[in-house]
Parts: C-alpha cells; structure tokens; sequence
C-alpha cells in the first residue's frame, strides 16, 4: 500500500494497514537537516529560472522531510516569492517538482480556506462592530472571499499534480470559538460548507484545521462534511477519545499528540499522549495520527522522534 492510499483510505474513514502520519507543517529543518526552505521578499525580484530553481530546492526538502519521518501527506506552504501571482506559479512549479521525486506516492495538499478567523488585536473590535452595525456587508464579504478561492482552487485543481487543500483559519481560542455558536452559525458556517462543498466537488480532499476548543462548534464543522478534522487540541481540553465516540462515523480526525508537552514535557508525558491518541482514534479506522498543531521552531526532534516511535511500535491494524 503506498502512502497515498493509506492516507485516501483513512480519509474515507476506512482502515488501511496502518495508521498514516503526516504533520500540517514541518519547521524544524535547520535542526534535522541543516537546510532551510527558501521564502519571503527577497526573492520576489529575481528572474523566473532563478525562483524556479528554489522551488526544487524546496520541493526537494519537502521530500526528505516526508522519506525521513514516514509521512503520507506533505503540505507544500513554502513559495520563494510573496507576490500573489507568482506564489501560484511557484506553487505549481514546487508541486510538479515534487511529484517528480514522489512519483505519486503521496496525498499532496495546499492551503485553501478563505472563511473568517479570529481576528488580529487590532482587528478584533472592528469586526465586532461592523457584525453589529453592517452584518449584510460581513455576509457579502464572506462569500465574496469564498467565491475568489474558489475560482483559484478550480486553477489548482485543473493541473492534475494536487490532491486536495488544508483548510487553515483558525477559530477557536483555548476557552472556545472567537464567535459565539449561533454567530458562528450564521457568519462562518455557511460559508465555510460552500467552500468545502465545492472543493469535494473538484475531486478534492480537504481537511479542516482550527486550533483551540472546537467543542461548542464541534457539531457545526462536522456538518460541513470535511474530509478530517484537525487538530483536536488537548490544550484546549479537546478530548480526542470524545471525539471519537461521538464523531467517528461521520468525519476522520487527525491529531492530537500535545504540543506543549512536545516542548517540555518529559519522555513518559510525551509517550502517554502518543499512546491514548493512538488507542482512542485508531480502532475503526479513519484516523491520521500527528501532533496537535506542527512541528513548530524550537520543538526538540528527540521529542518528535519519541512520539514516531510510539507510532511505530503501536500503528498496525
């Protein structure tokens, strides 16, 4: 079975051989592989052969990341330039370049969301006061910039080399949603169920990340019918055994290995919550095991290797 299948099939909320991995991004490259991938506004004004090259460059650590640590799934986000036209041809070129080396092999995601996040400290009150004085115009908006992603998603979808998105605005703080549910419910919901309704339309997978307490919108996200929920944040008391229970059969779950306790945590804390993501997620199928957000800067790699290990021992049906 190829990495690909596996990860299709617990997508599918089926059960492979083994229990897929993957991370939503990998950010400790300097400490594993002494390479860093090549992004930002330094590179926006050399030539195409010259960005073109960087893509392989990326493309290429992509790859190691994915043989070296087993993942099913790699989420191209790293693109040398920030200018919206050519981050989409550099996207396309990482992702031919990528596929070269992994000779479909593997699920390849990009980013796709375009729904409300929470907002930035500067943001947050005048979102809140245009919710209360302009909602028609905060509906407008929202779908207008559901509409615009949509259209660069059916451009993605059409080159043939990517599998689906990763749906990345987060809504929920450790205390729970930024929106109250029943705002959520008329703000983000709607919109959130047109694009991913689209995006499995194009033939796409799509998994719907959001940090934090996801449980008094638990419901809502659901029936937007992602293929998988990610990240299922213990930080945030989200418990994925509950999730489990009460979701399982309608959506697969990705997670929730504790990044705090990655950071910090000794190696017996570290195992522990390897070990109960694994046992609660996996039987039935549908489960994709990872930590509960990425592999951020400063995260020890002994950490991640720890926590593979379990995996490992722990990962067959």
């Amino acid at each position: 079975m190829t990495h690909k299948e596996r990860a299709v099939i617990a997508l599918q909320g089926g059960t492979p051989d083994f229990v897929p991995t993957f991370e939503l991004s990998f950010l400790e490259t300097g400490a594993a592989f002494g390479l860093e991938f090549f992004q930002g506004e330094e590179h926006d004004g050399l030539p195409w052969d010259a960005r073109r090259k960087l893509c392989r460059r990326n493309a290429e650590l992509y790859m190691r990341i994915a043989e070296r640590y087993e993942h099913s799934i790699i989420v191209p986000t790293h693109f040398p330039s920030t200018i919206f036209p050519q981050r989409c041809d550099e996207m396309r070129q990482t992702v031919e370049y990528l596929r070269e080396l992994e000779g479909e092999s593997h699920l390849v995601l990009v980013h796709g969301d375009a729904t409300y996040a929470i907002p930035d400290g500067e943001e947050v009150t005048a979102f809140v006061m245009r919710i209360a004085d302009n909602s028609h115009q905060v509906h407008n908006e929202a779908r207008a910039m559901v509409e615009r992603r949509l259209a660069e998603c059916e451009t993605i979808m059409s080159w043939g080399t990517v599998d689906g998105f990763v749906l990345c605005s987060d809504y929920c703080f450790n205390s729970g949603p930024f929106l109250s549910p029943a705002m959520f419910g008329e703000f983000v919901a709607p919109y959130l169920k047109m694009l991913i309704g689209e995006q499995r339309r194009m033939g796409a997978y799509v998994i719907k990340h959001t940090d934090g307490n996801i449980m008094p919108i638990i419901d809502q996200l659901v029936e937007c019918r992602p293929h998988a929920l990610h990240s299922l944040d213990p930080m945030a008391g989200v418990d994925i055994a509950e999730v489990k229970r009460l979701y399982g059969k309608q959506v697969a779950i990705c997670g929730n290995v504790n990044c705090a306790l990655m950071q910090e945590g000794t190696a017996e804390e570290i195992e522990k919550s390897a070990l109960y993501a694994l046992q609660s997620a996996k039987p039935g199928g549908g489960y994709i095991f990872s930590t509960s957000n990425c592999v951020f800067p400063g995260m020890p790699l002994k950490s991640y290797h720890l926590m593979l290990d379990v995996w490992r021992k722990h990962r067959m049906y």
